[in-house]
């Protein structure tokens, strides 16, 4: 397990970001545990966050030109993620995020930050159906950018609408990878030791 991995799951830990219970998803699903990315809510808690998420991308090697975090949560992880690149790898990125309704007065339209162009990497923070990621999917190649892949901070390793999981259902689809900081095998198997 990577120092970042670990650092995420007591970040996680500490913020009380995992719970166990019966939660309905956004998907529809009941699942034995809910991921609130929305509970790394302090600007430590964030730094570090982005510090994990910096680190799996620039691990994985992946080339991309532009971060794009979608409404809601992903627009603090782009945030954070794109001053983590700069500050601890050098790595100078811009970053865009868009709003769920279009915004008709001053610069108008969905997107807010970098034009999307090159090679676009989504930043959110779970993968459950695949809904959310592929709706900034279509946004990306209607702006004529392609995908680069896309970053998560936590494989839930839900099965998608088939036999395959939600996640390799995006890469298989897109052939493009999708990241992920840790899965939630992995924490278990953290937290139980």
């Amino acid at each position: 397990m990577h120092p970042y991995q670990k650092d995420f799951i007591e970040l996680a830990r500490q913020h009380d970001v995992l719970k166990f219970g019966e939660f309905t998803l956004k998907s529809g699903r009941i699942s034995p545990y809910f991921f609130n990315a929305g509970a790394f809510s302090s600007g430590r808690a964030l730094a570090e966050l982005g510090r994990c998420y910096a680190s799996r991308i620039v691990d994985s090697g992946v080339q991309f030109d532009v971060l794009l975090g979608p409404a809601y949560k992903g627009i603090p992880l782009a945030t954070t993620t794109a001053v983590a690149l700069s500050d601890h790898h050098g790595i100078d990125i811009p970053f865009a995020y868009n709003r769920k309704e279009a915004k008709s007065h001053g610069e108008g339209g969905v997107l807010v930050g970098a034009p999307l162009r090159g090679r676009v990497l989504i930043i959110d923070d779970v993968i459950t159906a695949g809904t959310a990621v592929r709706e900034v999917i279509a946004m990306i190649a209607a702006a004529g950018a392609e995908l680069a892949g896309v970053a998560v901070g936590l494989n839930r390793q839900e099965r998608g609408t088939g036999p395959l999981s939600a996640i390799q259902e995006i890469e298989h689809a897109h052939r493009v990878p999708v990241l992920s900081i840790i899965d939630m095998e992995h924490i278990i198997t953290y937290l139980a030791a």
